[in-house]
């Protein structure tokens, strides 16, 4: 970064200092986790509020930290007290972060089910038509919606790529009304529609990047990941909560 000849010797000296502080940190901790072969990709690297470790962003918002010469490696939560009351910066970093990479899915991308009247707030959920409670939760997706959230629904094949239930959902994504396909699919009832470009892997790996290991999963607009099925009013408490 250049500095305008205005700035004094000194604060370009001091300004200097820290960016090759930074620059030898990032390095360091780069090359460290390069060597434990994560295989997930570092997105971003910055100062934690805690002096002397770092925050890494991890693809996927999943966070690490880590010492500015990269010899310590920490994974786990980084709390901080509040007038006595713990605040899990950790959650709340990955939440935002989660929130940005949900809420970046194209709303064409999903099955959607409108709220009833007024649109209060939305929940993503990855789900298997294969899956028995993604069914139950189904089921309630018409109580959720006069409760005013709209229910959007992400593909996650919880057998993997090529299993029957990954079929099935590329099937529903390639219908012309894909809500309907849903709910027939959802039913027991056999859909036929032609093969198509579709955003089922896509939305797979996008789950598992997240942490996202069963169905249904289900994000609420501000990040927040509920594993498993849960009643429709709590869902509805929890993602008024988070608009």
């Amino acid at each position: 970064m250049r500095l305008t000849q205005i700035f004094a010797a000194a604060a370009i000296a001091l300004v200097s200092t820290f960016a090759v502080a930074d620059d030898a940190a990032d390095k360091a901790i780069r090359q460290s986790l390069e060597n434990l072969q994560l295989d997930v990709p570092v997105d971003t690297i910055t100062a934690s509020p805690l002096p002397g470790l770092y925050e890494v962003k991890l693809k996927g918002s999943r966070v690490l930290y880590a010492s500015a010469d990269g010899q310590y490696i920490v994974q786990g939560y980084m709390f901080q007290l509040k007038d006595g009351k713990p605040v899990n910066l950790t959650e709340k970093t990955e939440r935002l972060g989660i929130s940005k990479l949900i809420n970046g899915i194209p709303v064409a991308e999903t099955v959607v089910y409108p709220a009833v009247g007024e649109t209060k707030s939305h929940i993503t959920v990855f789900t298997d038509t294969t899956c028995p409670y993604c069914h139950k939760l189904h089921a309630e997706v018409p109580e959720l919606n006069k409760r005013g959230i709209e229910v959007r629904y992400v593909a996650f094949p919880r057998q993997g790529l090529g299993s029957p239930g990954d079929e099935q959902l590329q099937a529903v994504w390639c219908s012309k009304d894909k809500k309907a396909a849903m709910d027939k699919m959802v039913d027991g009832k056999e859909i036929k529609a032609a093969k198509c470009e579709n955003p089922v892997s896509k939305q797979f790996a996008l789950g598992q990047s997240i942490g996202v290991n069963g169905t249904p999963a289900i994000v609420l607009a501000d990040g927040q990941v509920i594993p498993g099925y849960q009643p429709a009013p709590q869902v509805a408490k929890l993602a008024l909560g988070a608009k």
